[in-house]
């Protein structure tokens, strides 16, 4: 019997032996291979495996798969259709490709990957598995990697070393040689940089950049989430001192240049912990009854000059970043916070849209161009909705920036109530032409001296807010348009109609709570949502609607082919009027000056790759400011361990359900595994996780208690007990 076992495991059979030689020729496939060559790719040289390669290689021909070129030597025979993706990764290797071929994301076993990774552009051909009857794919040649650098913790062994990246989409390590660790301790956060993926290695090779610092460790944190997506914490010394060196004096030749506008009653409104002040308001009552509105914005574009250190480091940027505890900015401080801030009693150069306007709100004129302008006052959100509430100047104490009574000028508070009501027919007039109304509860956090959150509030929008939002919208709309009808080239933000199959699976779940949408057309979809979201105002479905709507909706983005904004519902719109925090505002700014000065039509394929370069950094930059709030969410609920909390079930899945906490917005997740009162299983038509014995039933949008059970700021991850169902 021993030796008959023995025998048998010499002659052990290769495993997926057609699969593997199809794909080493389709990876190659202009290559030719012997069976040599297949064995050493696959690292056996006994004779039972060449003996089988041999005779797979002879079936591969004989069913036409595979050619034999020359004596001995195959190659793929191509009758495949080869397609382009982007891979998402899903669990254990396994993930999906998103190619603009196929209605549906194409399925990709771990097997198939051949080395993809998460967000990889791929080359794929598709396949239909025969018992399943499903299209599957295998990837073929790597295009582009996404990201060559991730972050980790280190694990130091004698003489190599291990990364195991954050996050779940990086399904493997990454192996660093030890004389590559650069000075890494055990157990430490990095930077990891992709050097190399040999034939037969199971991991990548890198090296570490950088050490962020200790797990859990504050900055070490919130350095990681900036590393992870390729963003910076500082600027380079040679861009800091560039930006120093500027002449930043107002001079008597730059504003003969100039509109001069310093005697137009000017003030800006912003939260009131602003640093940067970038846009500000003119107003001002003309002898024929109509009202000259001046939208003025930082002259960025004044002081950033195309082909310098500053213009490079602020293109690559893009935008700022607005992390919980810090701003990212795109420019340095000097011109941020202070040369391009419109702060009050300052000059400032500026750009600005100015509108002769009637009581119903209608343009009579515009004009666009470079002014000069001085700030008059300056007001935080609270101090104007104030005096739009109280219809006074006199601003309660209680909202005043200094803690004391603050008087404002008579001039000043009549201005704010006239542009809020002008604001107000602007918003009627846009809702009824089809906007969508997104007033999204924002989350925020009271932070102490340490940057720990020491409490948790909700940022809602009112009527100050809405009167900035309707004047920022007017410019933006109105520069677009200028530009759009002379045909040239322009940076516009446009925003594409919601996908039907999404807006189905929207019904899906809002008809869990009796809500009901029409999709007979254009109109009715946007009248439909708008009414959703009017409904769901205040209920503890809010929150979980709002979202779902949000990710009905397509993504805007910065183009040169302008098809609208479908969510604002205008034909023109480009983004003018924060040039200190988005490079796509430099942009428009740039071109607006050179079309104003009679330029020719600038090359619509180089600014489209600069639109795709900033809207991908738009991208990035969302991704870190979502992930710095589910970080101090977490850090905040670490100190709330033992208490129990009401929350909404705003997610089922087969392993378990997410509930978020009605008074912090937090969210977390209950492990099926958890749920020990029943053995639970996953109801897919009911978004529901019902009980198999009790026949208990957990649902989408059901109230729950639950509990602390595990904080990991490390993977940003916050695990609850289930309590039980809340009784109202």
């Amino acid at each position: 019997m021993t030796k008959k076992k023995k025998r048998k495991s010499s002659h052990n059979k290769i495993s997926n032996l057609t699969n593997t030689i199809l794909s080493i020729l389709k990876k190659d496939r202009n290559q030719t291979f012997n069976y040599k060559q297949i064995a050493a790719k696959l690292g056996v040289n006994d004779a039972s495996s060449r003996n089988q390669i041999i005779k797979k290689l002879q079936q591969l021909k004989a069913k036409q798969e595979i050619e034999e070129v020359d004596r001995g030597k195959f190659k793929a025979i191509i009758n495949t259709e080869y397609h382009i993706g982007i891979v998402d990764m899903a669990s254990r290797g396994s993930g999906y490709i998103i190619s603009d071929d196929f209605e549906d994301d194409i399925y990709i076993a771990s097997n198939n990957m051949n080395k993809a990774l998460h967000g990889d552009e791929v080359e794929f051909y598709a396949y239909k598995r025969r018992k399943r009857g499903k299209i599957e794919g295998e990837v073929t040649n790597i295009i582009k990697r996404a990201k060559s650098e991730y972050v980790g913790v280190i694990q130091i062994h004698k003489s190599y070393a291990f990364v195991i990246p954050d996050g779940n989409k990086m399904h493997t390590d990454i192996f660093v040689p030890i004389n590559k660790i650069n000075k890494a301790e055990e157990g430490d956060k990095v930077l990891v940089s992709l050097e190399d993926w040999p034939e037969k290695a199971d991991s990548p090779y890198g090296r570490v950049l950088k050490v962020l610092g200790k797990p859990g460790e504050h900055n070490t944190e919130i350095h990681s989430i900036l590393a992870e997506y390729g963003l910076p914490n500082e600027f380079p010394y040679e861009v800091e001192d560039y930006a120093n060196k500027i002449d930043l004096e107002i001079k008597p030749e730059e504003i003969a240049k100039r509109r001069d506008m310093r005697k137009d009653l000017t003030f800006t409104i912003d939260p009131k912990d602003a640093k940067d002040f970038d846009d500000a308001l003119s107003f001002k009552i003309l002898d024929d009854g109509l009202f000259e509105i001046g939208i003025h914005i930082a002259d960025v574009s004044h002081y950033l000059q195309e082909g310098t250190v500053l213009d490079d480091e602020a293109y690559e940027r893009a935008t700022s970043v607005y992390l919980v505890d810090r701003v990212v900015p795109m420019l340095p401080e000097i011109l941020s916070n202070g040369a391009c801030s419109l702060r009050p009693h300052e000059e400032k150069y500026t750009f600005s849209a100015v509108f002769k306007m009637n009581d119903k709100a209608e343009i009579k004129d515009q004009w666009f161009g470079r002014t000069v302008t001085y700030s008059d006052a300056r007001f935080a959100y609270e101090e104007a909705q104030a005096i739009i509430e109280t219809k006074t100047n006199n601003i309660p104490k209680e909202v005043s920036l200094t803690g004391k009574a603050y008087q404002a000028d008579q001039a000043v508070a009549d201005a704010v109530l006239k542009l809020d009501e002008l604001a107000k027919i602007m918003r009627r007039k846009r809702m009824g032409s089809g906007a969508i109304s997104f007033d999204k509860v924002e989350v925020k956090f009271n932070l102490d001296e340490e940057a720990n959150p020491v409490g948790v509030y909700f940022k809602t929008s009112k009527d100050a807010n809405k009167l900035i939002e309707e004047f920022m919208l007017l410019a933006n709309r109105k520069v677009g348009e200028f530009i759009g009808k002379q045909k040239k080239t322009f940076v516009y933000r446009v925003h594409d109609e919601p996908d039907d199959s999404k807006l189905a699976a929207l019904q899906n779940v809002v008809g869990r709570f009796g809500y009901k949408l029409n999709f007979k057309d254009r109109k009715s979809v946007s009248s439909s949502l708008n009414n959703l979201l009017k409904d769901v105002n205040g209920k503890k479905e809010q929150n979980l609607v709002d979202t779902l709507t949000i990710r009905t909706m397509s993504k805007a983005e910065y183009s040169t082919h302008n098809i609208g904004h479908y969510g604002l519902a205008f034909d023109y719109y480009s983004h003018f009027t924060s040039p200190i925090r988005r490079y796509p505002d430099v942009m428009a700014h740039r071109l607006l000056q050179h079309y104003l000065d009679g330029g020719q039509s600038v090359s619509q394929d180089a600014y489209e790759d600069k639109c795709n370069h900033s809207s991908n950094m738009e991208y990035l930059a969302t991704k870190a400011e979502r992930d710095s709030i589910k970080y101090m969410q977490i850090r905040f609920m670490e100190d709330h361990k033992n208490e129990d909390f009401v929350g909404v079930i705003s997610g089922v899945t087969d392993w378990g359900i997410y509930v978020e906490i009605i008074s912090n917005k937090c969210e977390g997740m209950v492990s099926v595994r958890d749920m020990k009162d029943d053995h639970y299983e996953f109801d897919e038509d009911h978004y529901a996780m019902i009980g198999k014995n009790s026949k208990n039933m957990y649902q989408l949008g059901d109230e729950v208690i639950v509990r602390v059970k595990n904080t990991d700021l490390v993977k940003k991850h916050l695990d609850f007990n289930l309590i039980g169902k809340h009784e109202a």
